[in-house]
């Protein structure tokens, strides 16, 4: 069975505007990023502005930026925001026999299942988008402004030390 990459592409989205602080990026933009099309991020972009995730700027120079800090968007908003909240599709059709499974296994799989999406948002509301920048910059070897602003402070004190 297919699984979503909305929720994957909309953080990669989503860190790509974090990226470009308050440049906006046009879908086209960030669709050749995430090797998608600009309607399927466009459908994404209308997702996120509708959760207070992410704003447009219109114009010539327009398009997305995030509408808050990445520090304040939390994995679990971006999650809610665009992916069916239902983690396990049931059947299309319910079942309808007679048998004892077939009358009591959806009520018996979503009281099982339940505690498990609810454990899934539970870790993403642990975790912001800059946790996902941090751990990008850190395989990419770059340090974020508040790292370099403390080794630079560390630093400046060894010199001051050592003077």
């Amino acid at each position: 069975m297919p699984t979503s990459t909305r929720f994957v592409v909309s953080l990669h989205m989503l860190a790509l505007m974090a990226e470009h602080g308050d440049t906006p990026l046009r879908s086209e933009d960030i669709a050749v990023s995430v090797n998608s099309n600009a309607a399927v991020v466009r459908a994404l972009l209308l997702r996120l502005a509708a959760a207070g995730l992410t704003r447009s700027q219109l114009g010539n120079r327009g398009g997305a930026m995030l509408a808050k800090s990445s520090a304040d968007i939390r994995l679990v908003d971006v999650y809610q925001a665009v992916e069916d909240r239902n983690f396990f599709a049931f059947h299309r059709q319910p079942p309808d026999g007679e048998g004892m499974i077939d009358r009591h296994i959806t009520a018996s799989l979503e009281t099982m299942l339940t505690p498990v999406r609810e454990a899934l948002e539970d870790k993403l509301a642990g975790l912001t988008l800059d946790d996902v920048l941090d751990d990008i910059r850190g395989r990419a070897g770059v340090l974020s402004d508040q790292a370099q602003i403390g080794r630079a402070a560390v630093g400046e004190q060894r010199r001051q030390a050592a003077g």
